[in-house]
């Protein structure tokens, strides 16, 4: 299998086609994935492939693990754009999170004051008021939205939760006021012989229709990278990125394509 885990609370920095030097934060366990969807992409392989058999990271260890690194990246001149909390699944799921992200932002505050701080999440833990404050503390608070349809967001997303719909996820994605950056991953090819294409125009209008709604401050678009767990998945290429950003650019959002 060649997709990847994550073995540490802290790791890299790597440069991100999105963020720039980023220091990546697992909030995970290290022996396997934990997350709320199971997107048929996800560089982490599927959640049945990646059973996790060890505990998550408590606070105190997260905290501990960062400043040891910020401390050394000090030392070395090595400067993070962005502390990022990715990892293997939903950062957000840890019980902890909220005061995860208080100690972050005092941590690099001390350390590296100039530098963001990023959560790459999937959306699904916004009910919970205590994530949806603590990812209003944060510079790019960075949401998931793969489709409007709730056909769809089965097919690439497969979430856990049978009562997750894209309505509920739109009322959420509001309460940000604009406070928000929308990523999206579009993709091509089929699973188990049934095509999957969210690019299709009624599938981009509505995409766009949400946006209007939401409001974000920027909206990061993006295809395939790496190997994916669903072997029959295909990039979508750049230009036809390019002609999706277009689109909403023109309809007033701040986007940026990685192909």
């Amino acid at each position: 299998m060649s997709t990847i885990l994550f073995d540490k609370i802290v790791f890299g920095p790597v440069h991100s086609r999105r963020l720039g030097v980023s220091l990546g934060m697992n909030l995970l366990p290290t022996d396997g994935k934990l997350c709320s969807f199971n997107c048929i992409y996800c560089e982490c392989g599927l959640n049945e492939e990646r059973r996790t058999h060890s505990k998550l990271p408590s606070r105190i260890e997260v905290k501990e693990a960062l400043e040891k690194k910020l401390e050394s990246m000090q030392a070395e001149g090595v400067a993070p754009d962005v502390i990022t909390f990715a990892g293997n699944g939903e950062p957000t799921m840890h019980p902890e999170f909220a005061g995860i992200i208080d100690d972050t932002i005092a941590t690099r505050n001390k350390f590296f004051p100039k530098a963001k701080i990023a959560v790459l999440s999937n959306s699904t833990m916004l009910h919970k008021e205590e994530v949806f404050h603590a990812l209003n503390k944060i510079e790019d608070n960075i949401l998931k939205l793969d489709s409007v349809l709730d056909s769809r967001i089965q097919q690439l997303n497969v979430p856990n939760s049978p009562s997750f719909t894209f309505d509920k996820l739109l009322q959420q994605l509001c309460r940000f006021k604009g406070n928000l950056i929308i990523q999206t991953m579009f993709l091509r090819g089929e699973i188990n012989g049934v095509n999957i294409d969210n690019t299709t125009e009624a599938e981009i209008n509505g995409w766009i229709e949400a946006l209007k709604q939401i409001r974000p401050k920027q909206v990061m678009i993006y295809t395939i990278d790496r190997e994916t767990p669903v072997k029959a998945l295909k990039k979508v290429s750049k230009d036809d990125l390019e002609i999706i950003a277009d689109k909403a650019r023109k309809a007033g959002f701040d986007v940026t394509v990685s192909a």
